[in-house]
């Protein structure tokens, strides 16, 4: 069978990330790249051994077939209205806007259309979260009661990209709502989320909060649980409590290493990941090669624009529970 021949919108830390993953796959080719705000296109066209090309030659070109978006998220959903016609498959990174009402109009649209578009929650691609939901689907802990996740970045981002990120909210737990409602497989009934300022006068002053937990119920009354932080002391912190009728799932952080020691003084491990790029690797990896997949047979990705709206619907009520004080009960 040929190789997918695929273009790439937007050469930043994303993109380039995604670029190398598609370089070697073998069922796929990198054939254009655009990005007319990268000093270092040039320098990466012959690293990718492609070609810059405009977006309109990229939607008019019939031989590609698969389009990244790795944009700014404001020119998400434009981007993938010019494409929705052009029989491409999409794939966009989170989030798909930061309004509402915008994202709900590209849903209406791609259903319409019935055009292949996935979002990116690559968490779901990761080795030990897809194994724990394998568990789940198997039943193995009965039904699920509760779920705890917990999410902490080693340092807060740039007080730039958290003006214009829509907050810890939308720019951080949006992957925990996705997460969440991914796992347990229902609808949320009610939200309650408290929002602190612990970390960063800065980020207070952006009118962002650096500390947060959320609390949901879901329509048949199972709990979730999600904890955010901009810092930690000790690594980047990524973990999932799963409990049943029947018992109790879990991933921890994996280390950099497996390595041990072990001593008259103690025991010590390798420490956390530090980076998101690292600890979620695997994932970045194993979503583009799933995309691929999904070309080849025409199937339906997921996560789609549905699970992107949704995961976008929670973190517009989180916050409005965080700023009223009040729980939000959900439609």
């Amino acid at each position: 069978m040929k190789k997918i021949k695929f273009a790439i919108l937007g050469l930043g830390r994303i993109g380039r990330l995604h670029a190398d993953t598609i370089i070697t796959n073998p069922n796929s080719e990198l054939v254009s790249i655009n990005d007319p705000k990268n000093n270092e296109i040039n320098n990466l066209k012959k690293k990718y051994l492609c070609q810059v090309m405009s977006i309109d030659d990229i939607a008019s070109d019939d031989q590609i077939k698969g389009l990244l978006i790795c944009t700014p998220t404001e020119t998400h959903v434009d981007l993938i209205k010019k494409f929705l016609h052009t029989k491409k498959a999409v794939f966009c990174e989170k989030p798909l806007d930061l309004n509402l009402k915008k994202v709900e109009n590209i849903v209406q649209l791609v259903r319409d259309t019935k055009s292949q578009v996935m979002v990116g929650f690559n968490r779901r691609f990761d080795p030990h979260f897809a194994k724990l939901k394998l568990h789940l689907i198997q039943k193995e802990i009965g039904i699920i009661e509760q779920i705890i996740i917990t999410s902490r970045d080693p340092s807060p981002p740039t007080i730039e990209y958290i003006t214009q990120s829509g907050g810890i909210f939308k720019d951080m737990a949006i992957h925990d709502f996705d997460m969440a409602v991914f796992l347990v497989g229902e609808k949320i009934h009610s939200i309650s989320a408290l929002g602190s300022n612990l970390v960063s006068k800065k980020i207070e002053q952006a009118g962002d909060y650096d500390t947060a937990n959320i609390l949901m119920k879901t329509v048949s009354g199972k709990q979730i649980s999600i904890i955010n932080s901009r810092r930690t002391t000790y690594g980047y912190d990524q973990r999932v409590e799963v409990h049943g009728s029947k018992g109790i799932l879990k991933v921890n952080n994996p280390p950099l290493t497996e390595i041990e020691l072990a001593n008259e003084s103690g025991a010590t491990k390798e420490r956390l990941h530090t980076f998101f790029m690292t600890r979620y690797a695997d994932a970045y990896k194993n979503q583009i090669d799933y995309f691929i997949e999904c070309i080849k047979k025409k199937s339906m990705p997921k996560p789609d624009v549905q699970d992107g709206h949704y995961a976008l619907y929670l973190a517009e009520n989180a916050l409005k529970s965080a700023r009223t004080g009040r729980t939000i009960y959900l439609s």
